[in-house]
């Protein structure tokens, strides 16, 4: 049986699919044939990502099956990896892990003094069980999974930063709980239309905004009318995609 793969969002795939695209694994490349089928010794949710002009970089091919990390375990990692206690922790990094997390569970009240959390590079499709960090200002959920900002109301009052790029969010319901989020980092995820960017507005304290990647900024960056339309909506803006926001005052004539 050939293992499947899936395109984040879409049907399964196989190797005849993927045809010559090339493909890297975290342990080692390999280059795919017509018909080919994803290798046997490719480890069960190992992410793969396609390299190739054929296919994004963006997207990320995930192996189905297979036994994922716990937040438990990558825990208890990270401990004997840096020789901190996670209760005592104020930044506390599970990225990148090999099976990756796929579920995050109340393990979490572990880390209660974490600020800064990193959970990069996994398979999370859901935000969940945030509850007990009362003090985390930032955090880290890029390449993932993630449809909805669903979740993130529990740390509404303490977030500060927000890196969530390369996931599958098109809807922007609950972003307006972040009530102190200064920046927001998510480039390349499914956002299209002005109704859910102008959502955006709600956030009191949002200055620097990255949307590069999403079909909406796509579409209007193109015929330059994505920076201007964009602080339009957004004029608390003070950086947008990593470019300072120039404003005209409002008493200064036009030349």
């Amino acid at each position: 049986m050939p293992v499947n793969v899936r395109l984040t969002g879409s049907p399964p795939y196989t190797g005849a699919d993927l045809k010559a695209r090339r493909w890297r694994s975290l342990e080692r490349d390999a280059t795919l044939a017509p018909g080919d089928n994803i290798p046997r010794n490719a480890k069960s949710s190992t992410n793969i990502i396609a390299t190739t002009p054929a296919v994004s970089e963006k997207y990320i091919w995930t192996v189905k099956g297979g036994k994922a990390t716990t937040i438990k375990e990558a825990l208890t990692r990270w401990e004997e990896k840096t020789g901190e206690k996670c209760g005592e922790a104020t930044v506390v990094k599970l990225y990148g892990q090999i099976p990756p997390i796929e579920k995050l569970d109340n393990t979490l009240n572990k880390i209660p003094n974490c600020e800064k959390l990193s959970m990069s590079t996994n398979c999370i499709d859901k935000i969940t069980n945030l509850g007990e960090l009362k003090n985390l200002k930032i955090l880290s959920l890029g390449r993932n999974n993630i449809k909805a900002f669903t979740g993130l109301d529990a740390v509404g009052d303490t977030l500060e930063e927000l890196w969530i790029s390369y996931n599958l969010i098109e809807k922007m319901k609950g972003v307006h709980l972040l009530k102190k989020l200064r920046v927001l980092y998510m480039t390349n995820n499914l956002v299209k239309d002005w109704g859910e960017f102008s959502k955006l507005a709600d956030l009191p304290c949002l200055v620097d905004l990255v949307f590069v990647g999403n079909p909406l900024e796509e579409k209007h960056t193109p015929d330059g009318t994505w920076m201007d339309e964009a602080t339009k909506r957004l004029p608390r803006l003070t950086k947008l995609d990593g470019i300072p926001v120039i404003k005209q005052d409002a008493g200064e004539d036009d030349d």
